[in-house]
Parts: structure tokens; sequence; C-alpha cells
């Protein structure tokens, strides 16, 4: 009896660290929306470190990958838990089950797929359990921030530890500023180290000597997690602190139509009808509010870029005069690109940026060689989509500007490059239909960290919310309500700034992965040569 009683005892505690990992991995999940407890991302990696250094020094206790796995699952099956309102996707031809089942794969993989690269850094940590805790935090700062940079490199990205603050603590994703996402994330995990080796290292102030008995509890690793966050918040107010400049020479008046066509109905007679209708009358309706632009969503006018002139929009454009900015679809050989256009008074398009990062399984079949017999079985999809180049410019009669479409939002180095190409404001064209209200509220987050990091004015249109305006300083100027028709004017300016990420890009993430190689390079040549001399 006593021996059963050990067992389940035994197994009771063998599955504590993989529930203290899933709950604190959930926790940060909560940090966006629809929960926006983005405070919690300042504690809730902190239990993982210290399961991940305990374990690694009890060899007896599970491998520290693996409750690691369960946080990564955890965090981004929460924050990404909207990708399951693609479901069910009729509006593609998509039976209910097959529609199930690809909704439930799409989940679960980059639940998974992000929670592969929480073990990759676990079992790095683990290696590093033995050394000093200073180095401990280092090593784990840095191999965070290089892990999100690899990962932000390939075409599945969007929940980056930086993003968990936007858009409620502004003053912190000023740091953007400095060295893009990279700063936010560094700083996150390494109050979060902090934290966890004051647990760790709690016994230290207790062993203090009498003489020492006004300092006894204070705990140096606690001490100095709030002296780095009070002095990052006060770095990042001075930046959000700086005056906007905004010249009348510079003022540009742009409009944004959210059409509200849901995606079930948007290719048949009666979303075109909605399409052609709603963007023209909502045109008209902008122009004689004067504004100098109208933008319009990603693929608002679902026709080709060859039977956009026989569109009334287009007609309505030349009777204006006033520039439109087009989402509509463009040709490649026998493929089309998702694009924006720049069509002038007098009917003629001027320029035009295609997507370049396409959404997985959406507008493309990763590893096709692999997953499309697969896919082909499940859903009568026969996407041909193609992505447009990587070094696209976007030149309008205003000036350059700076086009992110939908997914591209997630992808700080394609505004970067941009703004350093000569781009003066930021046009974002998003079409979030097909999700619940929390994504597109993400994709409002996103797109304020990308004005914040280049510096730039933002307008933001989308098919159903939300549809935005955005200062360099993250301010939401206005938003639209969600699955509602609107349209709305507001004045932004052109900026020619250039923020230090803009200029120099992510410049911490090899600082850090530097500093830790040579500072745990040198640590284990310290301690050879120190048993070397003992012998």
């Amino acid at each position: 009896m006593q021996k059963k009683l050990s067992k389940k005892q035994g197994e009771g505690l063998s599955l504590l660290p993989y529930l203290i990992a899933l709950s604190s991995g959930v926790l940060m999940g909560l940090t966006v929306a629809p929960v926006d407890a983005w405070f919690l991302a300042w504690i809730a990696l902190a239990p993982l470190w210290v399961l991940v250094i305990t374990s690694a020094k009890h060899k007896n206790q599970s491998p520290p990958a693996s409750p690691a796995l369960f946080w990564g699952i955890g965090y981004h099956g929460v924050a990404l838990f909207w990708i399951t309102g693609i479901h069910p996707m009729d509006w593609l031809g998509v039976p209910w089950w097959p529609s199930l089942a690809i909704t439930l794969f799409c989940w679960s993989f980059i639940s998974l797929y992000g929670g592969v690269f929480v073990a990759i850094w676990a079992a790095v940590m683990a290696r590093a359990a033995k050394q000093k805790p200073w180095l401990r935090i280092l090593i784990g700062t840095s191999i965070w921030c290089g892990l999100e940079a690899l990962w932000s490199a390939g075409p599945l990205w969007w929940s980056s530890l930086a993003y968990t603050q936007s858009p409620h603590n502004l003053i912190i994703l000023h740091l953007g500023q400095l060295s893009g996402t990279t700063t936010i994330t560094a700083t996150i995990v390494a109050i979060n180290g902090l934290i966890a080796e004051a647990w760790i290292n709690r016994q230290g102030a207790k062993n203090l000597s009498a003489s020492s008995a006004p300092w006894r509890f204070v705990n140096p690793y606690l001490a100095i997690a709030t002296t780095l966050l009070i002095t990052l918040h006060l770095i990042g107010l001075a930046l959000y602190s700086q005056p906007i400049a905004q010249p009348p020479a510079a003022a540009l008046k742009i409009g944004v139509i959210q059409g509200n066509i849901p995606n079930k109905i948007k290719l048949t007679p009666e979303g075109l009808r909605r399409a052609i209708t709603g963007y023209t009358n909502g045109y008209l309706t902008l122009v004689n509010q004067g504004v100098n632009a109208v933008l319009t969503p990603e693929g608002a006018m679902p026709f080709f870029q060859r039977d956009l002139a026989a569109t009334p929009l287009i007609s309505a454009v030349k009777e204006k005069g006033v520039v439109a900015w087009v989402g509509a679809f463009g040709e490649r050989g026998r493929s089309y690109t998702n694009s924006l256009f720049t069509v002038i008074g007098s009917g003629e398009i001027t320029s035009r940026y295609d997507k370049s990062k396409l959404v997985p399984l959406g507008e493309y079949i990763p590893f096709e060689s692999i997953l499309g017999g697969i896919i082909s079985r499940l859903s009568p999809l026969d996407e041909h989509q193609v992505p447009g180049a990587a070094n696209q410019i976007f030149d309008t009669p205003f000036g350059r500007a700076i086009v992110g479409i939908c997914y591209e939002s997630a992808f700080p180095e394609q505004f970067r490059r941009q703004a350093g190409a000569g781009g003066q404001f930021i046009l974002s064209s998003s079409n979030d239909a097909h999700y619940s209200a929390s994504m597109p509220f993400q994709h409002h987050a996103q797109d304020i960290m990308r004005a914040i990091e280049t510096d730039r004015w933002t307008a933001r249109a989308t098919n159903t919310g939300y549809s935005a305006f955005v200062d360099p300083h993250g301010r939401t100027l206005w938003i639209s309500r969600y699955n509602t028709y609107e349209t709305h004017a507001e004045t932004i300016y052109r900026r020619q700034t250039q923020t230090f990420y803009v200029r120099w890009g992510d410049w911490l993430t090899p600082l850090l992965l530097g500093l830790g190689a040579l500072a745990w390079g040198c640590n284990i040549f310290w301690q050879n040569d120190g048993n070397t001399k003992l012998r």
C-alpha cells in the first residue's frame, strides 16, 4: 500500500513541472487580445526559467526541454487561438469536416512549432545551468533573441514576446526605435531572468551576517530587475516625449474605406456588387471631404489589373482626379499576386506593390511537394498565388510610401527596408474578415509597433475592421468599429527621419550573441585553468 502511494506521489510530482510550464505559458498567451493582460509578460517566463535551471542541476528530474515545449504550446496556442476562426472555410468551397481538420492542423502545428523554439532555448540554458547567474541571464536573453530572429526570417511568424506590450505599453515599445522588436524582447527576457534568479538564489539573503542586517531581506536580483525595468521605461518615455513635427507642407489627408464584405460572398455576384458600390460610393464621399488620396483594403476590388479600368471606381477616379490606392490582383504569367495599385486622376496605374509575405496554407502550400497531396485530399483549394519581390518600392504622387499587405505587418524588416529606401508614410491594407475580433486587434497592435519603429504615420484600411490611423508614437487617432461599413478621413504627415533601427537594423541580437558566447567561453577557460592549477 505504501509503495502504491509513493508511486502515485512520484507520478504527481513528475507532472508538476509540466503543469507549471503550461500554466505560465498560458499566462504569457493572455497578454495579447482578447484578454490584453500585457503586464503578465514581465513575470510569465520566470517559472519556466526556474524549472529549467533547477531540473538541469538535479539529474533525476525531467529533461528541461520537455516542460519548455509545454510552455511554448501554452503561449502560442492561446495567443494564436484566433487561427481557429478560419473554420468553416465554406467561403473557399471547403466542406465542413475537412475545414475543421485543416483548421486544427494549422493551430496545432503553429503551437507545436513555437514550442520547439522554446525547447531549443531550454536545452541551451540547461547546458549553462552551472554558470554564474549573471552569465545565465546574458545567455538566456541572447539565445531567446537569436531564436526569434531565426524564426522571423522564415514564413511562419507572428507572436514575438515584444508584441505582448502592444498597444498598451507605448513607452516600452519606443525601445523598438533602437533595435526593433529585439530590444523589447530582450528587456522582457532579462527581467524575467532576474526574477527567476532571485527565486533560485533566495537563500543568499538569509545567509548574510548579522552585520548586514539592514540588507538581509534585499534580494540583489530583484533590486537589479526593478532598477532595469524603471531605467528602460524612462528611456522609452524620453523617446515617447519627443515632439512630432507637423509642417503644413508635409500634410496629407487620407481617407480609408472599410467595405465590410464577408469572404463567404466576396466572389459571388452579390459580393462583387457590394464591392463595386461600397468602394465607389466611399471614394466619392471621401473626395467630397477634401482628401488627397483614398486607401482601400487588401483585395477590395476582386479584379485583375487588366479589368480594373472598366470598373465604376476607376471611372470615379477619372472624374474626380483624386488618387486611389486600390487593393486588387496582379498577374505574373499563369499566376497572380495580391497587390496594391496607385491609380492617379487620369485612371492610369503608376505603381504597384505585390504582397511578398504570403499566409501559409491560406495563400500558398508550404513544402508543397510533401503537403500538397495531403491538402488536396482535404480541400478543393487550387492556390497559385505568388509572392512579390523582396526589394520593392512604392512611389506615389505624394512621395515614396511604405506598404504592408495584411500578414506582412508581423515582419518589421519589411517596413524597415522601405523606410530606409525613403518611405515617408505607411499604408497598411488588410483583409481579416475570416477571423474572430481578437485577430484584427492583434494585427492593429503589430502596425502600431511598425509605426513606432520607423517613426512614421500609418493609415490602415481593412475589410471588416479594425481600420485605423496611428501617429509615430503609436497613438491611435481613430479606429473603426468591427464588422461595419465605414469611411474616415484623417490628416497624416510625411516624414523622412531615420531611427537608429531603420539606419542600422537589428544590431542588438548579434551583439548579445557575441557577448554571450565570449563570456561563456572565457568562463569555461578560467574554470579549466583554475582546475589545472589545483592539480
